[in-house]
């Protein structure tokens, strides 16, 4: 009957990796569930991960690859439920994949058997799935969450919230778990553009005239760890798998630091050539020695921007030491347009970590890419969809 409200023991906001996973979790465990998804189809951000494959988890995973005010909080989630638990569910679908060499699982054939496999799970669980679930709005009362949306009017004695983060607002991202948390108390650690390519200008702009140069490097932001993947030079900064792991610890105003040679060790050194008795010490054998490692068009370019203040042993050791640490300053980030995820979000000293539920709200559960927890790039963003999600639903 038009008007009705109809009662369902839980509710999940957000049919994306998290939201389908814990659905099905809850499910399964005899749950009535009704899962709420604001698009036209569910798990759009599944289907485009990984260039269509899905890079659905990484078997090296550990809390290290995690990045969030709380350290710590991860960890009860990711120990119950691990790579290997996905694996065996991926693997029970007869999905085929396969590893790189970085741990990272792919799909062999398509993201759409990942989507396929969560919807197969949410109809074991007899999940009811709503599309189109717009203009939704929540409220609270004698134990109860209400949620009012296009699709009708529903109450559950527990709401999960797996919106997801501002990440690829395209694909139909919002701030709703920020809101919601915000009406309910919880606080909110700033969301920031993460995994996402960093912008240059003024005296570095020049470097865009590279754009599509690539190079092995090991790139650190002032507070992370340094990652040594490949640097990509685009038309308005920098990218590539090293830069877009740095990206997440970067903050405006600090500098990124590039080493454009880490396969040279200590004993061994980019300008050993013009270093050697004898040797030739000009622009011409300073090209030279920067071709023998990197690409031409940045061997050529650091000759040009990194020369020497002279041709002395000192002059040679420091321009030695700024190409191997060498520092730009990014303007910015491409925005959460460009991001792959959202760093911050639902502070998670309000949420219990081995369950995912608001300490002060019974019931509520926040879950996936709106708390502040941040992976590393390489599937490890969905390994705490998905573990979150089962944390969750075993709980609600």
């Amino acid at each position: 009957m038009p008007g009705e409200t109809r009662k369902f023991d839980v509710i999940v906001l957000g049919a994306g990796a998290a939201g389908l996973m814990c659905a099905a979790v809850a499910g399964q465990r005899g749950r009535r569930v009704l899962l709420l998804e604001h698009n036209a189809q569910p798990g759009r951000k599944i289907l485009i991960s990984g260039g269509g494959r899905c890079n659905f988890t990484n078997i090296h995973c550990t809390p290290a690859n995690f990045i969030s005010d709380n350290p710590h909080f991860a960890k009860s989630a990711l120990a119950l439920y691990q790579p290997r638990h996905f694996l065996e569910l991926v693997e029970r679908y007869e999905i085929k994949w396969h590893k790189k060499t970085r741990g990272q699982l792919f799909c062999d054939y398509s993201a759409r058997q990942i989507v396929d496999m969560l919807l197969a799970e949410c109809e074991r669980g007899k999940v009811e799935i709503r599309m189109n679930a717009r203009g939704i709005a929540v409220e609270a009362s004698s134990g109860e969450f209400r949620v009012a949306c296009a699709v009708g009017d529903f109450t559950a004695s527990a709401l999960v919230v797996a919106t997801g983060g501002l990440s690829i607002q395209k694909m139909g991202a919002t701030g709703l778990a920020y809101d919601l948390a915000r009406q309910f108390g919880l606080k909110v650690i700033q969301p920031r553009a993460a995994l996402v390519p960093l912008l240059l200008s003024g005296a570095e702009g020049g470097w865009t005239g590279l754009t599509g140069v690539s190079a092995d490097v090991t790139v650190q932001s002032a507070r992370g760890p340094q990652f040594r993947e490949k640097l990509l030079v685009t038309h308005r900064g920098l990218s590539g798998p090293a830069v877009l792991q740095a990206s997440s610890y970067w903050r405006p105003g600090e500098s990124v630091r590039v080493d454009f040679a880490p396969g040279i060790n200590g004993q061994s050194k980019l300008l050993e050539p013009l270093l050697a008795q004898g040797a030739r010490r000009d622009d011409a054998a300073l090209r030279q020695a920067l071709r023998a490692v990197l690409p031409q068009r940045l061997a050529w370019h650091l000759a040009d921007v990194g020369t020497p203040t002279g041709w002395s042993n000192a002059a040679l050791e420091a321009a030695e030491g700024r190409l191997r640490r060498w520092e730009f300053h990014p303007a910015g980030t491409e925005g959460f347009e460009k991001a792959e995820v959202t760093a911050g979000g639902v502070d998670t000293g309000g949420l219990n970590s081995k369950t995912m539920e608001a300490r002060a709200v019974p019931g509520l559960f926040f879950i996936g890419e709106g708390v502040d927890v941040t992976g590393h790039l390489g599937g490890f963003n969905f390994q705490w969809a998905w573990a979150s999600a089962v944390a969750a639903g075993k709980a609600v």
